[in-house]
């Protein structure tokens, strides 16, 4: 990249005059990770380049180096990129290592906090939880959600046979109780046809993911992000039922669903495997595609049910903000480019591209939510996310859950009173190692 002094002048001198003709400014480089969002953002930033003459590269990595790529250059304080795009739980280590700029002071000039939804400032922006503070604007909202095949529970004849085994009416699950009835009444192996696919991979954060948001629908917790107690609540009744009732609804996926992720949970759909299909909403495009779902027509799409007995909802949260490089040596121009991504009319523009938007107003209109078969869901999934752990040391907090939940889910070693006050204690354990106590 060019980096000299002038050009970074003639680059704040062209933002200041905007409406007239402008010549080739410096590049902002945004780094995140590879796939379809990231290339309607390197879309959408087209027109930024239009309206200013600064030029906007997206660079991608992919999702199992994105991680490593982005933390190998912060800790060098490398200034390769002006902003990054990064994964919630990235704040804790993001802020705490001083590789964010505080937004703070911008989140407070431009009103962020009102024109975003509520749950996605917590989740994407503020760290420490309640603390007022702010290190990236919600960019990409995201969230676990359900597909299904709408053509199946739409057949007369299923829906008669479903009546009469339950005693009520096949249709988009209004609980976790009814998730459970649905998954086993479609399941029939003899037919190659089963009732659910999960998320089982233990490598990053799926399984996790999957296990958190059934714990979050149960009425429970990982623990109180604020005093970072988690004996007796990450272990708690409620979280044992949680992962007892991942466990039943596993047997009722397909063969060899043990260790499986977004694409497997697509295929589940598009080959006509599973009649439900959790996964993340920004995989769910593919899935309303002809093109890559021959199932298209037949397939719907719902937001995470509500607990047995009518819980509270939750959601499990993706998705990422975008934060300034504390080591970019164009913080100007990153902020001038943040006050544009924020108005109104960019995030309506983003959402026509096929970006989930968290602009509050955006979100909540009628266009957007008639926009596509699954926007309905997201918008309704994004009032009611909630997220993992998001300390500095949440890897090692999420490889001590998998380790623990995985043998008992797929493996059918222990019970889940044994996984969860084995949890209890790694967790302890590594709180007290970073003197969280």
């Amino acid at each position: 990249m060019r980096r000299s002094k002038w050009l970074g002048i003639l680059a704040a001198t062209i933002f200041a005059f905007a409406g007239k003709p402008v010549v080739a400014a410096d590049t902002l480089t945004i780094l995140w990770a590879e796939w379809d969002p990231a290339n309607y953002l390197q879309e959408l930033v087209k027109d930024y380049e239009k309206q200013t003459g600064v030029k906007v590269k997206v660079e991608t990595v992919p999702w199992p180096d994105f991680q490593t790529k982005a933390f190998t250059e912060f800790n060098a304080r490398g200034d390769a990129y002006d902003m990054v795009v990064g994964d919630s739980q990235w704040l804790g280590a993001g802020s705490t290592g001083r590789h964010y700029v505080d937004l703070t002071d911008f989140f407070k000039k431009h009103n962020v906090a009102k024109s975003m939804a509520a749950a996605t400032v917590i989740g994407y922006a503020e760290y420490p939880p309640k603390s007022g503070k702010y290190w990236a604007i919600p960019l990409e909202g995201d969230a676990n959600g359900w597909a299904y095949r709408k053509d199946w529970f739409e057949d007369s004849k299923e829906k008669a046979a479903f009546k009469k085994k339950y005693g009520y009416d096949l249709g988009i699950p209004k609980d976790y109780t009814q998730l459970r009835d649905i998954a086993e009444f479609f399941h029939r192996p003899n037919e190659k046809r089963y009732g659910v696919a999960l998320y089982t991979d233990n490598t990053y954060d799926a399984l996790a993911m999957g296990v958190e948001q059934t714990i979050f629908s149960f009425g429970g917790d990982l623990g109180d992000y604020s005093t970072y107690k988690v004996r007796g609540i990450i272990n708690s009744k409620q979280n044992i039922e949680a992962l007892k009732f991942y466990k039943e609804l596993y047997k009722f996926t397909p063969p060899g669903w043990g260790k499986v992720f977004f694409l497997e949970d697509n295929q589940a759909i598009t080959e006509g495997l599973a009649a439900m299909s959790m996964n993340f909403f920004a995989f769910f495009p593919a899935l309303a595609n002809p093109a890559t779902n021959k199932n298209a027509k037949g397939t719907g799409f719902f937001a995470n049910p509500a607990g047995p007995g009518g819980k509270p909802r939750f959601a499990a949260l993706g998705g990422q903000g975008i934060s300034v490089v504390t080591y970019s040596k164009k913080r100007d121009q990153s902020f001038k480019f943040l006050e544009w991504f924020i108005r109104d009319d960019v995030q309506q523009r983003w959402a026509d591209l096929g970006g989930y938007t968290c602009n509050e107003k955006v979100l909540s209109s009628e266009k957007f939510r008639k926009a596509t078969p699954y926007n309905e869901a997201f918008y309704q999934s994004m009032l009611m996310v909630k997220d993992f752990w998001a300390t500095p040391e949440y890897a090692e907090l999420l490889d001590q859950m998998n380790k623990r939940m995985h043998p008992f889910i797929t493996g059918n070693k222990g019970t889940a009173e044994e996984a969860l006050n084995g949890l209890a204690d790694d967790w302890e354990a590594t709180f007290k190692k970073y003197k969280r106590y």
